[in-house]
């Protein structure tokens, strides 16, 4: 029996989430949905246009999100990142306790800026992120807890690390000593322009295959290089013993080694996408270690999905994750 269900890498961000029109991003040229990597002087500048909005606060990143996700549900997980001894990081720290996730940042923090994304969300629901990755940028092997990822079921690998050469190669070597003790590895494309700018990158992070591969319709196709979902999931196959793609309003599609099985939407008035990939893979991966299917993984991911994106900011309250349970098991 191991000691987590879910040990994940990733990047340690404080999100900073703001209702925006679109007008706000042509004003201050902005690339609407996308994650944007921007400078401190560049994010100091958006942060002063900012100010007239009123924003939400969480400890944050594409994995964190996740593994936050998956502890709520009632697994047992454990976050390797890198914040620095700042107010923003000790705000990242207590949410990671509170939130029941085990951590290496207990061992010490050094001076630096913790990260900080900025989150704008539009009426359309659509968000659009710039992130300043502060001293997650350095990010590095020293920050894995190896005795931690040979004690979990699964090591999750956030996309976004692609971007950093140390997180890279954190993410390798995180991947080398999970495969090298029979841990499954689960990795996320985590956004499109990880896959349209850092392609090769990624596929160093896979190695020659993972055991579950996590992206939406538009990553998948980006990375098959097509423009239909069924020449790429072909093309998916190849890297992935299994996979989830995420279809928005249209549900998710889940290959389970022999069979694509879809999974139904939940109807839902979506006022902010931010967080519904990481929310899904989080559900996802607390039901397939808890002794669910694939179909009733996907069931619980999908429900838990739409109640994210029917609120602002990237996650639920803790007692939500029990409800939704409760409504998927009856």
């Amino acid at each position: 029996m191991k000691k987590y269900h879910v040990y994940g890498v990733g990047n340690a961000l404080v999100d900073m989430e703001f209702e925006v029109e679109d007008a706000f991003f042509e004003k201050n040229a902005i690339d609407k949905g996308l994650m944007t990597l921007v400078d401190e002087a560049r994010q100091h500048e958006l942060m002063s246009h900012l100010d007239a909005f009123e924003g939400k606060k969480a400890s944050g990143g594409s994995a964190a999100n996740t593994i936050i996700a998956a502890s709520y549900f009632g697994g047992n997980a454990f976050y390797s990142c890198k914040v620095a001894s700042d107010e923003l990081g000790d705000f990242y720290v207590k949410d990671l306790m509170d939130a029941g996730v085990a951590s290496n940042v207990d061992d010490g923090r050094k001076e630096g800026i913790t990260g900080k994304c900025l989150v704008m969300v539009t009426p359309d629901a659509e968000r659009t992120m710039n992130t300043y990755l502060g001293i997650t940028e350095t990010f590095s092997v020293d920050e894995l807890h190896q005795e931690a990822i040979v004690d979990s079921e699964y090591l999750y690998i956030e996309g976004y690390l692609v971007t950093s050469n140390t997180g890279r190669h954190a993410a390798i070597e995180a991947r080398r000593i999970a495969q090298d003790n029979g841990v499954k590895i689960a990795l996320t494309f985590s956004d499109p322009a990880m896959v349209q700018f850092f392609k090769d990158g990624l596929k160093e992070m896979i190695g020659e295959k993972v055991d579950l591969l996590f992206c939406n319709e538009a990553e998948a196709m980006s990375w098959a290089g097509v423009d239909n979902l069924d020449a790429a999931i072909e093309s998916l196959k190849k890297v992935a013993d299994t996979f989830a793609i995420t279809l928005g309003s249209k549900g998710a599609l889940l290959f389970d080694g022999n069979n694509m099985i879809e999974i139904s939407a939940h109807q839902t008035k979506a006022v902010d996408s931010n967080g519904a990939g990481d929310m899904f893979a989080g559900a996802f991966l607390y039901g397939i270690t808890h002794g669910h299917s694939f179909f009733e993984a996907g069931n619980i991911a999908s429900l838990a999905a739409s109640r994210v994106v029917s609120q602002f900011g990237p996650r639920l309250a803790a007692e939500e994750h029990k409800e939704i349970l409760d409504i998927v098991f009856g």
